[in-house]
């Protein structure tokens, strides 16, 4: 057992997004948010995020030559509300991922504060606080309980011993990978582009899912077994992250969210893996 304090990855990604003091708010890049939110490169009031959204060009007032990007949006307004009215009531759910939620929430966000001019600098360290709280706390999506694991109701010494050994035997069997989550993460910070560097990660979460699987099966002795679930429920929290940085192209959000939780959860896998080995080791000894 000794391998998972040994073999945990501790990576924190402190470039893509950072929370800067409270005067400087969210940095994505080398701009604040407050200065993406209000840039307006060609000068014609409309902002560049908004002209993103209906397809004009912000470096232009007339996209269309004779026509104001102004005019020309207020007609697409028009032309989509009457077509949301239409739909209405035939529209069918979308398949969305992480990443286009976050966006139609920000963006409808973004614009309710402007159309209502609360576009100030304490709104912006809210949203600030808002963003890096929405991507760093994700929820677990599976999360185990005492009724699924198998305890039994013998803590004598010989029983834990057993405990002990077939949980060895279980990591020796699958953790075969040579390399580990932080080599691969980063050998692609060094290539951003080459997201097939990522698809390493798959024997790693493999090895993870089997680990998990065969860790449910086991006799454990009942004063074992809480801290047996912890052990099970911290490495599910890590393969959930390990398996969500595989999304990089699809689902970027769900990704920068797992890098943003790696070394909390990482940290809590080698705590409940230390627990659980100087308990047996105290029980073994006495």
């Amino acid at each position: 057992m000794l391998f998972i304090i040994k073999n945990i990855s501790i990576f924190k990604n402190t470039e893509t997004y950072q929370r800067a003091n409270q005067e400087n708010g969210l940095i994505y890049g080398d701009e604040t948010v407050e200065i993406l939110v209000n840039k307006d490169t060609d000068g014609d009031g409309i902002l560049d995020w908004e002209e993103g959204l209906w397809g004009t060009d912000p470096m232009k007032k007339e996209t269309t030559p004779g026509t104001s990007d102004s005019v020309a949006i207020d007609k697409l307004k028009a032309e989509q509300g009457k077509n949301n009215q239409i739909n209405k009531e035939s529209q069918t759910p979308e398949n969305l991922t992480k990443t286009d939620q976050f966006s139609r929430e920000l963006f409808a966000t973004i614009v309710t504060l402007n159309q209502n001019g609360q576009i100030d600098q304490t709104t912006i360290d809210q949203l600030s606080s808002s963003l890096v709280e929405q991507i760093q706390n994700s929820v677990p999506r599976k999360i185990y309980a005492i009724s699924d694991i198998k305890i039994i109701d013998n803590d004598t010494k010989e029983a834990i011993q057993k405990y002990s050994d077939t949980l060895n035997s279980i990591y020796t069997k699958y953790y075969t990978n040579k390399k580990s989550v932080m080599n691969i993460l980063q050998q692609f910070i060094t290539d951003e582009e080459n997201t097939e560097i990522l698809k390493e990660l798959d024997p790693i979460i493999n090895q993870t899912n089997k680990i998990i699987s065969e860790s449910l099966k086991i006799q454990v002795p009942r004063s074992l077994s809480l801290l047996h679930l912890d052990l099970i429920n911290n490495s599910q929290k890590l393969l959930e992250n390990i398996s969500d940085l595989r999304l990089f192209d699809s689902d970027i959000i769900v990704a920068i969210s797992a890098i943003g939780q790696y070394e909390k959860n990482a940290s809590a896998l080698a705590t409940s893996a230390s627990r659980l080995i100087e308990t047996i080791k105290q029980k073994l000894n006495n």
